[in-house]
């Protein structure tokens, strides 16, 4: 794979229409479960998808090699998501100080593990929270980086996912109530 992607990756680079279209198909599904974790809708997720692609083909020179392209192609269909969400959804922020007394608290969910379906999660959880978290968590950004990013504070970054901490913990607490009640009444 690491040989056919470097070949693929080099033959893209010269606008091989077919080597586009072979990496599109390679990393298309990966790129758009990373859209649709922050638009949540499917057709606008595509949409942010084929744009990115776009913009990767079209700078494609400036993806120094093959190793890097995947991650070079996330971040760009990250920032296009979180640009159509800017531009197409009102996000409200609850601008508050951030404390040292909020404590980040996790709860063991490997019991849930297999139950876990993100995209149901990500629907439900409001999207200032989703959009932090997806940052801190999955892009690993420092709230500095979030701040710059979302045009917020780095207090409200730091509140925003201490919240979706607690939202996810309240969620997984909901499940595992529901998940018992329905085994009791069997």
């Amino acid at each position: 794979m690491k040989q056919d992607l470097q070949h693929i990756f080099s033959k893209a680079k010269k606008n091989d229409r077919l080597a586009q279209k072979s990496l599109f198909e390679m990393f298309s599904g990966k790129m758009l479960s990373v859209a649709n974790s922050y638009i949540n809708n499917r057709d606008d997720a595509e949409d942010v998808l084929m744009n990115a692609f776009y913009k990767a083909f079209t700078k494609l020179a400036d993806c120094k090699n093959y190793e890097s392209f995947p991650f070079w192609l996330r971040k760009i269909v990250v920032n296009d998501a979180i640009n159509f969400i800017r531009k197409n959804k009102h996000i409200l922020y609850v601008e508050t100080e951030f404390t040292d007394a909020i404590t980040e608290q996790t709860e063991d969910v490997s019991e849930f593990s297999q139950d876990i379906d993100l995209e149901i999660i990500f629907k439900e959880m409001p999207i200032g929270y989703k959009l932090v978290f997806n940052l801190a968590v999955f892009e690993e950004k420092k709230h500095q980086e979030i701040a710059d990013i979302l045009n917020i504070s780095e207090g409200t970054s730091k509140s925003q996912l201490s919240k979706a901490k607690k939202w996810l913990q309240d969620y997984f607490n909901q499940h595992q109530n529901t998940k018992q009640n329905a085994e009791s009444e069997i």
